[in-house]
């Protein structure tokens, strides 16, 4: 079955954990490593003859539009992670739909093709943010990869669907849309959705329980699943930032330098393409 396979192209520095401690106008003074690490990503990605999608920050897009390039000539969807990584519950709807049409704009007139996808940073469309997926279909997005169906401390919604969906399930009835959802992959284990679907998750949890989780959804469920990491996430040797909560710590640096080998491990037991490819196995019966 195929399986959509997705990065978060953002710098290390960028990430919510550090938000406490750094300030996005400092951005600028930290050392970037999202492109040495991306074209690493790319490079795996071709060793394998996987196509994925590449979730651009747009500031990031707006100091490497060789890197944007390069992740659509290795024949990757470019799609939109928002501007600077803000999450949607920080911005007001005014703030957010100028954020997304700004980013979608760098991205279309670096790469001459249309962004029809959207993730936001830290998964932050909630319960209190819903009113994102009204703006998203407004702005010309097709589709949304953002909620998370579980229970967490910054993201999160449940009870939501855990397989693609239209957004008219959860957007209030007046409002018709054909803006699709996919969130992210949980494994139901005893009335609780497990988060399975990537990330610091992947990192945590031992690859043969990821591995039997996947399969699970694949071949009982027979359902297919998103995965998600970043290109951080591959890189042990990043600079440490200091004077961070020790969970945000522990969320960030745990077990990077094992993430390159079990990513080649699961690129080895699945098959996976882009989320447009893999939407459109399911699109019509939603």
């Amino acid at each position: 079955m195929l399986n959509a396979l997705t990065i978060d192209v953002e710098d290390y520095f960028q990430v919510e954990a550090f938000a406490s401690v750094i300030d996005p106008k400092k951005w600028e003074n930290y050392p970037s490593r999202v492109e040495i690490n991306t074209k690493k990503i790319l490079d795996i990605l071709d060793e394998y003859q996987i196509n994925a999608t590449f979730f651009c920050l747009g500031w990031v897009a707006e100091r490497q539009s060789d890197l944007i390039k390069e992740i659509l000539a290795r024949g990757h969807e470019v799609a939109s992670h928002g501007y600077a990584h803000q999450p949607i519950y920080k911005q007001s709807p005014d703030i957010f739909r100028q954020d997304i049409r700004k980013t979608k704009k760098i991205l279309e007139d670096i790469t001459g093709k249309p962004v029809f996808g959207y993730r936001a940073p830290t998964y932050s469309i909630t319960q209190k943010t819903l009113w994102a997926l009204e703006i998203l279909a407004e702005e010309g997005y097709k589709y949304d990869s953002s909620i998370f169906p579980i229970r967490h401390d910054l993201y999160g919604i449940p009870d939501a669907p855990r397989f693609p969906f239209n957004v008219n399930t959860l957007i209030p009835s007046n409002v018709q849309t054909r803006l699709i959802e996919f969130p992210l992959t949980t494994l139901r284990i005893l009335n609780l959705n497990i988060p399975i679907a990537g990330g610091g998750y992947f990192r945590l949890f031992p690859y043969v329980f990821i591995k039997k989780a996947l399969k699970h959804i694949n071949v009982k469920e027979k359902k297919l699943f998103i995965f998600y990491f970043h290109p951080w996430e591959l890189d042990p040797n990043q600079p440490r930032i200091n004077h961070i909560p020790w969970r945000s710590r522990f969320r960030h640096y745990v077990n990077l330098d094992k993430t390159e080998k079990k990513l080649k491990k699961l690129l080895s037991d699945f098959k996976f393409s882009t989320v447009l490819e893999v939407l459109k196995l399911v699109s019509k019966s939603l």
